[in-house]
């Protein structure tokens, strides 16, 4: 999951709006979003190798997702997948503070990351790389694959389009409409991450299309104060063609 912009406690309505692109090598085995056999309170899509997932919510409310933070350093081949992270969160009876605490003290098991859990009630925000576990502020947020709300092209474009979609009544449409946007940056708003220009190009665009590694999905989680759950995810093929779009509504439980 490499962009997510989110509202938390911004609109009276809808306590939570999500909408994130998951960019991941293509010939990475992915299962689409469906709830989970082995644990079926889990709403999700699941990456097949590591067994975790990039964003899932519960039938309980509970929500999690996942980036990379992205630098030029290599990874270590013993650390764990990042998205563990988020499947045994959502799996837990644990609260979302106690469990960011706890990833907190742990985290150099893993890739760099960002990691989000919230309930009904919070929502915790930390990364192994520099972001200490604190409860999000009530607004319009967003990661991608640095710290919390920096300022990257995407980031920004991302969240200015989602205050938008608050001031009419968010729905899911709109909102997979504002993660299909293929602009690149300008070179002079693009990061410097140790990856080289041409690569920080290509990456700065909220849907990546490329042949190897891009946006292989669009996720949109809206969550209303009445307890309905709205949650979508947009398939994209290799060659940035949509595949299929998935559709779930229930009430939390």
């Amino acid at each position: 999951m490499c962009l997510i912009v989110f509202a938390w406690k911004a609109h009276p309505d809808f306590p939570l709006i999500v909408a994130a692109n998951r960019d991941e090598f293509h010939a990475r085995p992915t299962a689409a979003a469906h709830f989970w056999d082995d644990q079926p309170g889990i709403l999700a899509g699941r990456d097949l190798e590591g067994m975790g997932t990039w964003l899932g919510v519960t039938r309980s409310g509970k929500f999690a997702a996942v980036t990379n933070f992205r630098d030029a350093a290599p990874a270590s081949r013993e650390a764990a997948s990042r998205g563990v992270l988020a499947s045994h969160y959502l799996g837990s009876g644990g609260a979302p503070g106690t469990f960011a605490a706890d990833v907190e003290k742990d985290g150099t098991a893993y890739r760099g990351f960002n990691f989000l859990a919230g309930d009904l009630a919070e929502l915790w925000w930390v990364s192994n790389r520099g972001g200490c576990a604190r409860r999000v502020e009530p607004g319009v947020h967003g990661l991608s694959n640095h710290l919390l709300d920096t300022p990257w092209s995407k980031v920004t474009q991302g969240k200015r389009r989602l205050g938008e979609v608050l001031e009419l009544t968010p729905a899911v449409e709109p909102l997979l409409a504002l993660l299909a946007d293929t602009t690149e940056a300008t070179d002079g708003n693009l990061p410097d991450t140790g990856v080289g220009a041409e690569r920080e190009r290509l990456l700065s665009a909220a849907r990546i299309v490329s042949p190897e590694y891009g946006t292989r999905s669009s996720s949109t989680l809206v969550v209303g104060a009445d307890g309905k759950v709205r949650f979508a995810e947009r398939s994209y093929g290799s060659d940035g063609a949509e595949l299929d779009t998935l559709r779930y509504e229930f009430t939390l439980s």
